[in-house]
Parts: C-alpha cells; structure tokens; sequence
C-alpha cells in the first residue's frame, strides 16, 4: 500500500479533492488500516467489509462484517453503502476503492428481479458444480448491481482501485475478475453468462427467478455491465498491489534461509484439486530432477476447483494435499507437501490447508482409515487429515493471494 501510494501519479490521481473510501474483501482490514496510516488526507465518507468483526470502526467510514463464501444481509447492506457512497460524492473528489479477494460475496447488490435468497443459491449450486472461479464470477457480475464496472458507473467523480490479487486465470491478475471487477470494463456478457449456467449441470436447480434476469439480459431487455464506451472509463485509475508472487517469494526468502536449493514452479495450479494434486508430485520431481542431491524447496501457488460429489467435509487444498499423499514416492526421497489457502480458510472447515508427507498412506492404514480414493469420493478429505494430526490451522490472515504449496524434499546426499 505505502509503495503505491507513494507514486506520484497515483498521489496526483488521489488530489483536488475530498477522498471517499471504500473497502472490499479479505484484506479491507489491513488495506485500510495502510491508506489512513499516509498523509493522503482526511476521508470525507466511506464504507469497509470484510468478512469477520475485526477492529475497523474508523469514522467516518461505516463498517461490516459480510457473508463469504455466500453473501447474506450485511453484504447487502454494505453493497447499498457503497452505492450510496459513489452517487453522493463529490465531483471534484476522488473515490479510493480498496479491493481484495472475496470482496465477491462481502460487497453484494443483486439486480432488480434477483433476490438476494435467490443470487446465494444459484452461486451454492454453481460452487458445488466446481463451476471455475472466473466462470463463476461472470455470472455474479450479471445478476449484480454493484460489480462488473456499475460502482465505477454510480460514481460522479474520479475512480482509483488498489487491489490485492487472487486472480490465476485465464489471465493472472485480471481487474475484471478481481472482486468481479465492481470498477473496470466487463469483457463479459449477459449471453456468456447465460452459457455458464447452462453447461453447468444444475441449470435446473438454479431459481427461475435468476434464469429470468439472465435470459432478459441476453435479449438484450437490460442494460450491460461497463464497458470500454461508456464515459465512466476515462475517469478510473486501476493498480495491482499485491499477488500470490509475494506470497511465494516469501516462502522462498524463508526456505533460502534455512539453508534449502529453492525452486519455483511458475505455472499456477489451476484445475480440479484432486487431478491437480495427484499431478503435483509428478511436476516437483521433473522440475528438480537436475539440481544437486541436497534438500530442496519448490514452492508454487494458484487456485484449483472441487466438484461436491459427497456429502463430507474439506477444501480444496485438503483435497489437493489427500490427492498427492499416494504419489509422493515420485519424489525418490523422504519429502512433505503443504498446501493452504493464504487466506487461512479452506473451504467451509477451521483449517487452512493441510500436509501430506512420505508416511502418511502407512499412518492412514495403522490407523484403520479407508483408502484415500474413499475419503476423495465422499469430499471429505478434512476427517481423513484431522484423524492424522495433519490439518494446517492459522486462522484467517487478513489477506488473500490464492492458495500456495510449497514441497520440501529431504536430498538424496
């Protein structure tokens, strides 16, 4: 935050006149705690959500603690706030939008014809379905008043976003899929998102409700989300702060130190979590199979996708991690894979991850478990690691970059 806006021309941007802030998503916390803490200037009005009752009551800004990963009431409430706060400032001042991820679920405004009942369900029914996360957002975006671009369309003066990244893919880092993009051009449409719904294989569990306003957008009944012809654009400034690179550099900074061969694997982990996983240590042990025998570090990062086909407890990074325990022979040496959420919540469990190493199949047996393959197909990869002592619990962390792994071999020397 400090770097950012330490640029003149984000300062230049910022300048003329009063600040109005709003604050989005995992990080709003620590976002706005970094923003009052420079000599930007005084803030006229603002609102922040986050997604739990941390210490933000800074007047004047309204604060909430929002629903994730499904938005619920106060959402609602701080979505209206927003609004509010973009249509009623000044012309000549500057609304400040300080973005992070899950701001998705905390900040929410559904169209006219959508209750909010009905926007939870149909985006339970597309999580369920492993529908991917940018697919996910473009749906939220058309069944919203506040994201894709339309907070940057209520707002009647100058618009600059400070984001935090937890955008993979398709392309890393987009500002149209960070927070489902409440402050840039929408390359989506009305007709894609109809589309998403309709291959995702629960169209017909989805509320008529949704399909109605979704099919009225796609004939063209209502309006689009922002895009690059609308006025609003010329008057928006958009910066990346933070993404899952300082995350990894960050374990790899830490690794070094500890006197590890560190590596980095630059292509995200995307995919479904259980593929992903039972292809990573596959991928670590091509990618060092030319350094020396020592102890090694390999760290990566991304966002992969679970389909519910059971009825148990996990997260993505649990299924990942129970996914690789049985290929972790690949490796050639004793070896341990972590994977978390650097948010520090997986899933709807108290964990943030979890960690497999070279023993956990014989520790699994000696305890009686069924076969990992079980405990995959009933998604319940968080009984499987909580028998073992192996969940990653840190609590949330005040951010959100994605999800990191990180493999630590113990050399063949």
């Amino acid at each position: 935050m400090r770097a950012a806006l330490d640029d003149s021309e984000v300062r230049n941007f910022i300048a003329g006149g009063p600040v109005t802030l709003i604050a989005a998503g995992k990080a709003a916390e620590g976002m706005l705690r970094g923003f009052l803490a420079t000599s930007i200037g005084p803030i006229e009005r603002g609102v922040a959500v986050g997604p739990g009752p941390g210490p933000l009551a800074t007047l004047p800004i309204a604060c909430y603690a929002g629903g994730h990963p499904l938005p619920d009431r106060s959402s609602l409430d701080a979505g209206h706030e927003a609004l509010r706060c973009a249509a009623e400032m000044s012309p000549s001042g500057c609304l400040v939008v300080l973005l992070s991820g899950g701001a998705s679920a905390l900040l929410a405004v559904p169209l006219e014809g959508v209750t909010l009942g009905q926007k939870v369900e149909a985006t339970r029914m597309l999580l369920a379905a492993g529908v991917p996360i940018h697919e996910l957002n473009c749906v939220r975006k058309h069944l919203s008043a506040i994201k894709g671009g339309r907070l940057a369309q209520a707002a009647v003066g100058r618009v600059l976003t400070l984001a935090i990244s937890d955008v993979v893919g398709p392309v890393e880092n987009d500002p149209a899929v960070i927070g489902s993009g409440p402050t840039v051009v929408d390359p989506t449409t009305f007709a894609e998102a109809t589309a998403i719904v309709g291959r995702s294989g629960v169209r017909d569990l989805i509320p008529p409700g949704v399909i109605d306003v979704l099919e009225r957008g796609r004939e063209g009944h209502l309006p689009e989300t922002l895009k690059t012809s609308s006025a609003a654009v010329s008057d928006t400034m958009y910066r990346v702060v933070g993404s899952r690179r300082q995350a990894m550099e960050g374990a790899l900074s830490v690794a070094r130190g500890l006197g590890y061969e560190v590596m980095l694997l630059e292509s995200p982990v995307v995919g479904e979590a259980r593929v992903a996983g039972a292809d990573h240590p596959r991928r670590v042990a091509a990618a060092t199979r030319h350094l020396g025998g020592g102890p090694v570090c390999v760290v990566s990062s991304g966002e992969t996708t679970v389909t519910v086909s059971g009825r148990g407890r996990g997260g993505r990074n649990q299924e990942l991690a129970l996914a690789a325990a049985s290929e972790m022979s690949r490796l050639g040496t004793a070896a341990v894979l972590a994977s978390v959420g650097t948010d520090g919540v997986d899933g709807p469990t108290d964990a943030a991850g979890a960690l497999v190493d070279s023993t956990t199949p014989a520790r699994a047996t000696s305890l009686a478990l069924a076969s990992a393959a079980t405990y995959l197909a009933e998604n319940n990869a968080y009984a499987y690691f909580d028998r073992l002592g192996d969940l990653i619990r840190t609590g949330p962390t005040g951010t959100n970059v994605g999800d990191l792994q990180v493999v630590v071999t113990a050399g063949t020397e």
